[in-house]
């Protein structure tokens, strides 16, 4: 089994792989594997029609086979694979339907997982637009602060305005990154790479303008047929309203005919939690781990 380097050139043919995957997770683009393949030290394996992915670091893992092959067929080659390399057979990412597949194929044979932590968060795109009722009265009301405060804008991110983005992200990172926090200085240098090779990585980006300066910016990808994905969004804590006024001019120009919006997860940051759920998710994308028991 060969892993091989994730290359910008890979895009077209792992997207192909990908389309097949079962489920609304932000990981299952091109553009997150690529983005994040230093930080997880992520490479790729072609197998009987699938893919898999191997993340390296203190504990290795695997993403479940996806493409248009068998899925068993691969499972049993990385059970040799790890056991050549003196490893534990781990998934990553394992969703419901995999979790199925796996109790069908291989009854009690793998302890499953799940990580409050991990969960992707799922909203009704249309309800984050409109922002309907008194659930969302205070949201609401922010963007209409917002409006009426500043002269403002949405821009589409281009090569033109993309240095008055990466400003912001500059200052955002003095703002809340302290040097040990490794995994916000790595989200740092992805959001950087995304507004560099946005068009490459085939991504959306919007910002906003307040009176003339940049105060917001999102950045994001339609994940399948009905669900699009905010992988990025950053805005200067300072600016009142900023947030939820990026956060819905993003949706308007850019998800508008998706009935889903993945906003990921909240990596078990408690005001990060409290701030998803107070957009009101229509249902968590839940994420486990499954760890192979050896018999």
């Amino acid at each position: 089994m060969e892993f091989k380097p994730v290359k910008a050139e890979d895009k077209e043919k792992i997207t192909e792989y990908l389309k097949h995957a079962k489920a609304r997770s932000c990981d299952m683009t091109f553009a997150n594997i690529y983005l994040w393949k230093d930080f997880y030290e992520a490479t790729y394996a072609e197998v009987d029609g699938t893919i898999v992915v191997r993340s390296g670091g203190n504990r290795v893992s695997f993403s479940f086979p996806i493409g248009e092959g068998e899925a068993a067929p691969v499972i049993e080659q990385l059970k040799e694979h790890c056991k050549e390399e003196n490893i534990p057979l781990v998934f990553h990412n394992i969703s419901k339907g995999m979790e199925q597949y796996l109790e069908e194929h291989y009854p009690g044979q793998f302890e499953v997982e799940y990580h409050r932590d991990d969960a992707d968060y799922i909203y009704e795109t249309e309800a984050l637009i409109a922002l309907r009722g008194r659930k969302y009265h205070g949201k609401k009301n922010h963007i209409n602060k917002f409006k009426k405060t500043f002269d403002w804008t949405y821009e589409e991110i281009t090569e033109e305005n993309t240095k008055e983005c990466m400003e912001l992200l500059q200052r955002w990172k003095e703002e809340n990154c302290t040097p040990a926090d490794i995994e916000k200085h790595a989200e740092i240098c992805v959001s950087e790479a995304a507004l560099t090779h946005k068009d490459s990585l085939g991504l959306k980006g919007g910002l906003l303008r307040a009176n003339g300066k940049v105060v917001a910016f999102s950045i994001g990808e339609r994940l399948n047929e009905d669900t699009f994905c905010v992988h990025i969004e950053k805005a200067y804590a300072d600016v009142p309203g900023a947030y939820p006024m990026i956060n819905q001019q993003f949706l308007i120009h850019e998800a508008g005919d998706c009935k889903y919006v993945n906003r990921e997860d909240d990596v078990g940051n408690p005001g990060l939690r409290k701030a998803k759920l107070s957009y009101h998710p229509v249902f968590l994308e839940e994420k486990a781990i499954a760890i192979y028991k050896e018999s």
